[in-house]
C-alpha cells in the first residue's frame, strides 16, 4: 500500500471520529458528493499540515458540492 492510500485511510478514520460517525458512512458521503478523488489527490498538502485544516477543507468541499459548485 502506498503512502497516499495509508494517509487517505488515516484521514478518513480521523475525520469520521471528528464527526462522531463511522468511516464507511463518511466514505459514502464523500462518494455521493463526488469529492473522494479530490480528497485523495490532496495528499501533498494534507499530510504536511494540521489535520484540522484538512477537516475544514473537506467540510468546505462538501458544502460546495451540496451547493452544486463541484
Amino acid at each position: 500500500m502506498d503512502a497516499e492510500m495509508k494517509f487517505f485511510i488515516y484521514l478518513l478514520e480521523h475525520y469520521a471520529e471528528h464527526k462522531k460517525t463511522s468511516a464507511d458512512i463518511v466514505l459514502a458521503q464523500w462518494d455521493a458528493a463526488g469529492v473522494t478523488d479530490t480528497i485523495y489527490r490532496m495528499y501533498p498538502q494534507y499530510h504536511v499540515e494540521a489535520i484540522e485544516n484538512a477537516f475544514d477543507d473537506i467540510d468546505a468541499l462538501l458544502t460546495e458540492a451540496a451547493n452544486g459548485a463541484c
